[in-house]
């Protein structure tokens, strides 16, 4: 089970990483001035929404503008506190885990009902989204793991006894 963890540690350690770095650089361009982007980044948001036909990036629905939001005010932090939890081995990474893949796993659920019913997205594009919600769902269940496999090992030896001071 221990190496397990470490697996899924491994993995969702990049998918926070992966989140932490496109967020602040791409994500936010849905609902932020392109002025304060340099002109590498624009290029690179506007190829990957012709590349894949992301619609939502282009038309930019009130809904999905909201989500970036929310990525922007809640997920960016939550992955960035991730990585540290992670890193460290904090007692508070499963429960901020969870939080975090309860969040984008809802997020994606959303963006992706939108685009299976509408006519416009393609496989490629869903391909792109779907990975998201497989990690987000690992990370709940993440959330819901032991923070660790090791058992506590009690000692046999007697506890010194405490000298009382006069």
């Amino acid at each position: 089970m221990g190496r397990v963890i470490k697996l899924i540690d491994a993995v969702l350690f990049l998918f926070f990483l992966l989140i932490a770095i496109v967020v602040p650089l791409f994500d936010t361009q849905i609902c932020l001035p392109q002025e304060y982007y340099p002109k590498a980044l624009v290029d690179l948001s506007s190829w990957y929404s012709n590349e894949y036909g992301d619609y939502l990036i282009v038309e930019k629905p009130n809904f999905f503008v909201g989500l970036v939001w929310l990525e922007l005010f809640v997920i960016w932090p939550l992955s960035i506190v991730n990585l540290f939890g992670l890193l460290s081995a904090k007692s508070w990474f499963n429960t901020t885990c969870l939080i975090y893949g309860a969040s984008v796993t809802t997020s994606m659920v959303a963006i992706l009902s939108e685009l299976i019913r509408s006519s416009k997205a393609s496989e490629k594009l869903l391909m792109v989204y779907y990975p998201f919600l497989g990690l987000s769902v690992l990370a709940v269940l993440r959330g819901l793991l032991p923070a660790s496999c090791k058992t506590a090992v009690i000692s046999k030896r007697p506890v010194p006894a405490r000298k009382k001071r006069a």
